[in-house]
């Protein structure tokens, strides 16, 4: 996989970003209907973490196929890779965290899931008009952001992935120190009751796929268009 991919900007259209998905693909796309998501100039940018938990998990292939639909590698998606691979996964941590769906597959199907989060980059970065955003699951294991994209450029290196994908630090420290190099960080991975922004890092799960909603943030004016 590409660890750390790149995108221009929109100049066609807006660009949205969310939180958490976890299988709830329909209430996604009634918050983009409210949202008035147009998918012929709009994209849609995902934080990781879309399948598991929720109803509709066989849904992400079908999401992660259309062309306007963007989203990094989350600890679910790897959670599925590991296991598929042969890694040490607690199974019934696994399936408590709502990976049932991925276990009870056969192995052919599992393949299908796998071989497209595999593609998924752990980082990527969009160009605005107003500076550069980057979005990871969970937080970034450095201060600036060129010294996280230089490493997942170069070297695949498992303690950045974790901390990437896994890390709950800032949020539980309350760090607010920024990420140099970037107009926002936007991840997700730890559930707040509304979008919380620490430095410049915001966190995006307001739980949507629970009993909370899906935020919408407009990337290029840093706007939520639906809290």
């Amino acid at each position: 996989m590409a660890r750390f991919r790149q995108l221009a900007a929109n100049d066609k259209g807006r660009d949205l970003a969310v939180g958490d998905i976890h299988g709830h693909f329909q209430r996604l796309q009634a918050a983009l209907e409210q949202a008035a998501f147009d998918p012929e100039v709009d994209r849609l940018f995902s934080v990781g973490d879309l399948v598991d938990r929720g109803p509709a998990s066989e849904e992400a292939l079908n999401w992660l196929a259309q062309p306007w639909f963007h989203a990094v590698q989350g600890n679910h998606e790897a959670l599925a890779i590991s296991h598929y691979r042969g890694g040490r996964v607690d199974l019934d941590m696994y399936r408590a965290a709502g990976g049932g769906w991925f276990l009870d597959l056969p192995k052919a199907e599992q393949a299908r899931f796998v071989e497209q989060f595999e593609r998924l980059p752990v980082a990527l970065e969009v160009q605005t008009a107003h500076g550069l955003v980057g979005m990871l699951h969970a937080d970034s294991p450095f201060a600036d952001w060129a010294e996280l994209r230089a490493c997942l450029q170069t070297r695949d290196d498992p303690a950045v992935r974790e901390v990437c994908q896994w890390s709950r630090r800032r949020l539980k420290s309350g760090d607010s120190q920024p990420i140099q190099g970037l107009r926002a960080l936007l991840v997700g991975h730890t559930p707040v009751l509304t979008h919380k922004v620490l430095g410049n890092v915001w966190h995006l799960d307001t739980g949507g796929w629970s009993s909370g909603f899906f935020s919408l943030l407009d990337i290029g004016t840093l706007t939520l268009i639906n809290e």
